[in-house]
């Protein structure tokens, strides 16, 4: 496998190819105002009457109805829900898209449990950025960029891998690393990470946190900024120098802690739950649930939304944040 950058693609090949970006949320967003500003021939697809056609036109980009948009592109990338995408490629992708013509994806989430099967004649890839859409968008205005993953699942065309770099390194991708994988390793990675550590894991450690020294007498206040206000510095350093740099950028008395307590808290059975977690997603018991979750119109997430917004924790930090005027939701 390898890693690109923009000195490594030949960004012209896309130059003349027209691109339909299907769905207008964050990633959508910041996708098609990302290559538009590079020069590339863009178009919002949307459904007939969808309020994102006024807010796509009012930005500066083309917006056409679904059907229309997708009959007209070469390239069309699918950043709507991934519940979405087999009705939208039954209905709108597969009478539609022309013979070697690409289907990307921004994860490989349907094409890796085969939730539906694209024809044989036209390329099917991935750019999944590794950030989330805004910060797509973020970096790339700044001349930074996130780095992406590359994948090739079908290649009809024969010239699918040079496309798809020429996408990645428009959307700005070429100037972090673009990083080859499969459409299975981007699925099950992103699946595990998101389960035991990047939502999963750290919300329960934090909530578990601020309930175990609520419990014990302590003001919620300082709670709220001990076990969650507290994080981002930490992630920060993570983020830019690595956990080790983390450890040695902390005090004397946090690092022994977290060498002597951590273990306490991740531990064997944490690790073993971590295995059973990947063992279910490699199996596709997950997507399973998830199916039957979404068929039976998510009563799990509704019932999670509830509690979570029930949660002392919740209520309290709602207020301490309003009184930090620089925190601006609408800026995340």
């Amino acid at each position: 496998m390898s890693t690109f950058y923009d000195s490594d693609i030949q960004s012209d090949i896309i130059q003349n190819k027209r691109v339909a970006i299907v769905g207008f949320g964050a990633q959508g967003r910041s996708h098609a105002l990302n290559l538009q500003d590079s020069g590339v021939d863009v178009v919002v697809a949307l459904r007939e009457g969808s309020d994102s056609m006024v807010s796509a036109i009012s930005l500066g980009l083309q917006a056409q109805e679904l059907n229309a948009a997708i009959q007209s592109a070469d390239i069309v990338m699918m950043l709507s829900p991934d519940s979405t995408h087999p009705k939208i490629y039954r209905e709108s992708i597969e009478p539609n898209l022309k013979k070697h013509g690409m289907l990307m994806f921004a994860h490989g989430y349907n094409i890796h449990y085969e939730t539906f099967v694209p024809r044989d004649d036209i390329d099917v890839t991935m750019v999944a950025p590794l950030g989330i859409g805004d910060q797509v968008r973020a970096m790339f205005v700044t001349g930074a960029g996130v780095p992406a993953l590359l994948a090739i699942h079908q290649d009809a065309s024969g010239k699918s891998q040079e496309i798809c770099l020429a996408y990645a390194t428009m959307n700005g991708h070429g100037r972090a690393g673009i990083i080859e994988t499969t459409f299975s390793e981007e699925t099950e990675t992103d699946l595990f990470a998101e389960q035991a550590i990047l939502c999963g894991g750290i919300t329960h450690l934090i909530e578990a946190g601020f309930d175990t020294l609520v419990d014990a007498g302590y003001q919620p206040e300082l709670a709220y900024f001990s076990c969650l206000h507290e994080l981002k510095l930490i992630i920060d350093l993570i983020y830019s120098r690595g956990v080790a740099g983390m450890r040695q950028s902390i005090s004397h008395t946090a690092e022994f802690g977290d060498y002597t307590r951590g273990p306490r808290v991740i531990n064997d059975k944490t690790r073993e739950e971590m295995k059973a977690m990947l063992k279910e997603i490699q199996a596709g018991d997950f997507a399973k649930e998830l199916a039957k979750e979404v068929d039976e119109n998510s009563p799990v997430i509704a019932n999670g939304r509830k509690r979570s917004n029930a949660h002392l924790m919740t209520s309290v930090g709602a207020r301490l944040r309003s009184k930090m005027p620089w925190m601006n939701e609408s800026e995340l």
